[in-house]
């Protein structure tokens, strides 16, 4: 609704510029939101306009002010030119206010483009680790705003089943004589049981370097596909893949596809790539030096390489093995729809709601079907910063195939990694070195095996989010308190993980993210659950909603007094959520509406303290204020849904 209005003052704006100076190509900027004070909207460029029109940026703002037509927006109630060249607008409250109360925040229905996103991606060897949070909540987050503001999303999560972390846990359970069958029977989780097996598998062939052809040869059965060893890792990367999907769902976490890795050798993409990077020149084979033998991308004059002391990618060894980045150039071509090649699927399993969770097949079933997976116009890669030189070689693996468009639309979403706080590390049963108790956060590594499981840290913020809960309700039925303690544990590890901006590395805090106060999901939930209540309450007094005379409340937003511009902050709040995706969206900084929604909540929070409902005794303000809790609620469920945070019973 804002974006809407904001359009409006801007279209205006324009035909304003281009009659009183003739500027036909200048381009107004978004508008900043100002305190309150200020007004609702506020916009600076008479200050970029000065130095074009030889004026003062107070003189430009003073003569748009006498040439606007406010007519042309009726929701705008007044403009004025304030400070040295600000033009500030208030809207009309009234009106607007009222749009919302009939016409709640609901998603886009403009079609946009198709975008693929792949996220979470954990290699099929063990369970998932605290590391992998923050990708999925991010990944699953940017699905959400995404599908909100009106694309077409596609989720992927893709399975490297040919590595050599599952080549790995091959060697190490053939090494203890362990069969897929014998999987089925080992206590509790299996990829938590992997979790050791693998850690100590690695150890054993660093100190044993004769034993390295152990791996080299299952690596190679896994990539010819050739059995009983191929049938074997398959069996195994199906039930971790089944395990991380158990983790992921106790976070609200869901996907479309299992992109594998073995399909993409399988069906033959890289070959096809290949032959098409060949063909125009991208990669070329090098007869002499270090690379003799291999095929290179050579990226000396490509942008963003220059400074490299070594500007050429091997893409192709000299044995005829290639890289990762050759397989996901074939990868990033399919996402496209621009490889020409296709996967056959297969139904992997059903969701909770019922959905297939389709993944990728080199074989077509009795009933071949084809979901319509690919063919994307926006690609986002969600893997950490340490992946970013390779992410880029991708794109310049497109953009040497005469695909600059794609190449531009292939983004590497990006993220800062995540470490613990001493004291969380402790709590979780971390065995902290001498060296790592000094310092203020504790890094992992899966390969040393020092790491958290990401199944570990969910129990242990339910089973502190339990003895919160259980004082406060001590004759609530089991059942229901583990389904609070699992909501609330949801919402403070989902917002922690995003709240902060992706390039910043996070020391995750059991005791901060549980917080009932301050940035956290649980003050967010607070919040929800808090007008809830109200309504709960309200009806439970005999008062009867919806009731026709809250519309009416409205009115007194047109009163100049506190309570109205308190009021109005909320509304105001709720109303700029499509504008806060969208600019969300466009800087692909989730921080930025992790902030929107708590921010929405510090307002009501602080509104329910200042303004009664249930006890005011003046019955217009008593209407105008359920009307704008009812406000505040439908759009912090919105709001909250978007963030993947559930909102509690009761808290």
């Amino acid at each position: 609704m804002i974006r809407i209005i904001q359009r409006k003052i801007e279209s205006a704006l324009q035909d304003t510029l281009k009659r009183l100076y003739q500027l036909e190509d200048f381009a107004v900027p978004d508008a900043i939101y100002p305190d309150s004070k200020m007004g609702d909207l506020s916009y600076s460029f008479a200050f970029q306009l000065a130095k074009i029109l030889k004026k003062s940026p107070k003189v430009i703002a003073e003569q748009i002010v006498a040439a606007f037509p406010l007519v042309a927006v009726p929701e705008a109630g007044r403009l004025e030119a304030a400070g040295n060249g600000y033009l500030n607008f208030w809207l009309d409250r009234v009106k607007i206010a009222k749009l919302l109360f009939v016409n709640p925040l609901v998603p886009s229905e403009t079609q946009r483009t198709k975008a693929n996103v792949e996220h979470t991606s954990i290699n099929p060897n063990k369970a998932a680790h605290v590391g992998h949070l923050r990708n999925a909540c991010l990944g699953d987050t940017l699905v959400r705003l995404l599908r909100f503001h009106g694309h077409l999303v596609e989720v992927q999560n893709y399975i490297d089943d040919t590595g050599v972390q599952l080549a790995d846990v091959v060697v190490g359970l053939q090494r203890r004589g362990k069969t897929a069958e014998d999987l089925a029977g080992i206590p509790g989780r299996v990829d938590h049981y992997l979790w050791d097996l693998y850690a100590e598998t690695h150890q054993w062939l660093d100190e044993f370097k004769e034993n390295r052809i152990l791996r080299e040869q299952a690596l190679q059965s896994m990539e010819e596909r050739i059995d009983p060893i191929f049938l074997f890792s398959q069996q195994i990367a199906d039930i971790v893949i089944r395990c991380h999907l158990q983790t992921m769902r106790r976070l609200r976490i869901e996907y479309e596809l299992l992109a594998r890795e073995s399909d993409i050798i399988g069906l033959r993409f890289w070959q096809r790539t290949f032959e098409l990077l060949k063909e125009k020149g991208a990669i070329v084979k090098v007869e002499d030096g270090k690379n003799a033998g291999c095929w290179v991308m050579s990226l000396a004059e490509s942008e963003g390489f220059e400074d490299m002391e070594n500007p050429d990618k091997v893409i192709v060894r000299s044995n005829g093995t290639v890289t990762y980045v050759g397989k996901d150039i074939a990868y990033q071509l399919w996402k496209f729809g621009l490889l020409g090649l296709n996967f056959h699927y297969r139904a992997f399993e059903q969701k909770p709601d019922g959905s297939v969770l389709w993944s990728t097949s080199t074989t077509s079933f009795a009933t071949p079907v084809d979901p319509g997976f690919g063919g994307a116009d926006l690609v986002f890669n969600v893997i950490d910063q340490r992946q970013s030189y390779l992410q880029k070689i991708v794109a310049e693996g497109l953009r040497a195939l005469g695909y600059e468009k794609q190449a531009r639309n292939s983004i590497h979403f990006s993220y800062e990694m995540v470490t613990l706080s001493p004291g969380t590390a402790k709590d979780l049963g971390f065995d902290l070195s001498q060296q790592d108790q000094q310092k203020s956060f504790v890094e992992m590594s899966g390969r040393k095996g020092i790491g958290v499981k990401a199944d570990d840290l969910i129990d242990r913020l339910e089973q502190t989010a339990r003895q919160r809960i259980q004082p406060l309700y001590p004759d609530l039925a089991d059942g229901e308190l583990a389904s609070l303690a699992s909501d609330i544990a949801t919402g403070a590890l989902r917002y922690f993980m995003i709240k902060y901006t992706r390039n910043a590395m996070i020391t995750f805090d059991l005791v901060e993210a549980l917080s009932f106060e301050g940035e956290t999901g649980p003050y967010l939930q607070y919040a929800a659950v808090r007008a809830r209540s109200i309504f709960a309450k309200l009806r439970n007094a005999g008062v009867n909603l919806p009731d026709p005379d809250l519309l009416k409340s409205l009115d007194l937003l047109s009163e100049d007094d506190t309570e109205g511009a308190d009021s109005w902050a909320i509304i105001q709040e709720v109303i700029r959520t499509k504008d806060i995706i969208e600019r969300t969206l466009r800087s692909l900084e989730l921080s930025f509406f992790a902030k929107h929604v708590f921010q929405l909540a510090q307002l009501f929070n602080n509104y329910y303290h200042k303004y009664p409902v249930l006890h005011e005794a003046d019955e217009r303000r008593k209407r105008l204020r359920i009307a704008v809790v009812k406000m505040f609620s439908e759009g912090m469920q919105v709001n909250l849904d978007l963030l993947g945070i559930p909102i509690p019973s009761r808290m």
